[in-house]
């Protein structure tokens, strides 16, 4: 079992930066791949980046790309989201996941529905 918990959410600038984390308990997290999500009001949870056990491999979604990167450190059992040049399409609940299918393998996963275990999400907001 895997206990995810987000922070770092808040309130930014337009052209700003923000720095999500994602804390997670257990001592297999260091085995799993990695997902960070958004849902905004009214719309589909989508995947923005995902990354794999190792570190080896990453996903991005095109509307992330250049601007988002998403990393871990395993020895701290945290995967960090670091969001820059925000823009006003941004705002919403962002939410971390593991992918406890695919242990220790660097096949990374960007179907939503194969992420096992979700934190509760933190808000970000972007005033323009």
């Amino acid at each position: 079992q895997v206990q995810l918990v987000e922070s770092g959410g808040g309130l930014v600038q337009a052209g700003g930066s923000l720095r999500l984390s994602c804390a997670a308990s257990g001592r297999t997290f260091s085995s799993y791949a990695m997902g960070w999500f958004r849902q905004a009001p009214g719309k589909e949870r989508e995947l923005l980046a995902a990354i794999s056990w190792s570190g080896r491999n990453t996903y991005y979604a095109d509307s992330v790309k250049g601007r988002f990167t998403i990393s871990r450190d395993n020895a701290k059992n945290t995967v960090h989201l670091q969001m820059n040049s925000l823009k006003p399409e941004d705002p919403a609940v962002y939410y971390c996941a593991a992918d406890a299918t695919n242990y220790y393998s660097d096949y990374v996963e960007i179907s939503l529905g194969r992420y096992d275990y979700w934190g509760q999400g933190t808000q970000v907001t972007v005033s323009s």
